[in-house]
């Protein structure tokens, strides 16, 4: 069964932050490290199909996604599944709860995650002397809405095979920027995924699949998707891609 779990004993020191070698990422200044490694509460590991943070929840902690890939999604009462996003590393989760009191989604791991772990009571206080931290979170926020404004955009105006071609680029961009992929290019989703973010059943979105991989786009594997061609996906797609801006994290 997949879990969430702490490590507090395996803790990666801000300083040594894997993320931060990256160059879509900002830099620290020293007083902004230093509030971080204080901020920081510890680690959280999580399995693969680990629910991480549930619709509804009280949560006293924030996460910055440090490894591995997720997504966020809501349900119906019926099960039915709609996924809003995915998180990749750099990505703070638990914003939500910590402004509206509980959480108005979930979000589960796709892979093995490893997480940051904040406290939500010392958020005030980034707020009160570390302005600068503060508009990073403000700027995390609105890229969330603008992703989110694109989403929507793909699942009502975009054809079926544009939506399927959109998301797949979109995940593949994100994923070479975060060098999140080894030799291959796969990213870690099902075809169910797919139909649930995109608001297909699984039977259209299987045969929209096939016309990309005819096309030799994508190839599939066993719980994942390689990308074979990212360019042509883009175009596709109609989308002109994610732009090279450097971002903040936490």
């Amino acid at each position: 069964m997949a879990t969430s779990r702490p490590t507090h004993s395996f803790k990666t020191a801000c300083e040594q932050c894997p993320l931060r070698p990256l160059p879509n990422f900002r830099e620290f200044t020293g007083d902004e490290l230093g509030f971080i490694s204080k901020f920081k509460k510890g680690e959280l590991a999580a399995d693969s199909g680990a629910t991480i943070l549930v619709e509804g929840a009280h949560s006293a902690h924030l996460f910055t996604v440090l490894s591995g890939w997720g997504f966020r999604y809501k349900t119906l009462e019926d099960g039915r599944r709609q996924i809003l996003n995915y998180v990749m590393p750099g990505d703070l989760i638990g914003l939500q709860g910590t402004i509206m009191g509980e959480m108005q989604h979930s979000v589960e791991a796709l892979s093995p995650v490893s997480l940051c772990v904040f406290e939500r009571d010392k958020l005030m206080t980034l707020y009160n002397k570390h302005a600068s931290l503060a508009f990073d979170i403000t700027w995390i926020a609105a890229q969330e809405e603008r992703m989110l404004d694109e989403h929507l955009l793909s699942i009502g105006r975009r054809t079926a095979l544009e939506r399927a071609a959109y998301l797949i680029a979109f995940l593949y961009q994100r994923g070479k920027q975060l060098k999140l992929f080894n030799g291959h290019s796969a990213i870690p989703i099902t075809q169910q995924h797919i139909a649930d973010t995109l608001g297909l059943s699984i039977v259209h979105t299987n045969k929209t699949l096939k016309k990309l991989a005819a096309r030799n786009l994508i190839r599939w594997q066993e719980r994942a998707c390689e990308v074979l061609d990212g360019d042509a996906l883009t175009k596709v797609a109609g989308w002109e891609g994610l732009d090279n801006k450097v971002r903040p994290f936490l």
